[in-house]
């Protein structure tokens, strides 16, 4: 927690109890859907705000258990968003 501003830390602190769940909910989500999903496609089909999945997003991306496809998709925003996939599909269609 070096580094943290009293507020991020609140934030972090209370954040951190459903972290793991929320980065399960994004992985399974991910799983279920091979052709991959935007975050805002995977927060709609989850059923959770994009302020609670997105940063799992990150944290899921750095734990190489997600990757960019490479592709893009507009986001309800009109902007281009990466599409993500589940690393273990790929491990998954590399042993069929």
């Amino acid at each position: 927690m070096i580094g943290r501003t009293g507020t991020s830390a609140a934030a972090y602190a209370g954040i951190a109890p459903v972290a793991d769940h929320l980065r399960a909910i994004v992985h399974r989500t991910l799983c279920e859907h091979p052709a991959g999903l935007t975050v805002d496609e995977a927060c709609a089909i989850a059923g959770y705000p994009r302020y609670s999945l997105q940063p799992r997003f990150t944290e899921l991306r750095k734990k190489a258990m997600i990757r960019d496809t490479g592709q893009r998709r507009r986001n309800v925003s009109g902007a281009n968003a990466i599409v993500w996939r589940a690393t273990v599909l790929d491990r998954k269609e590399a042993q069929s």
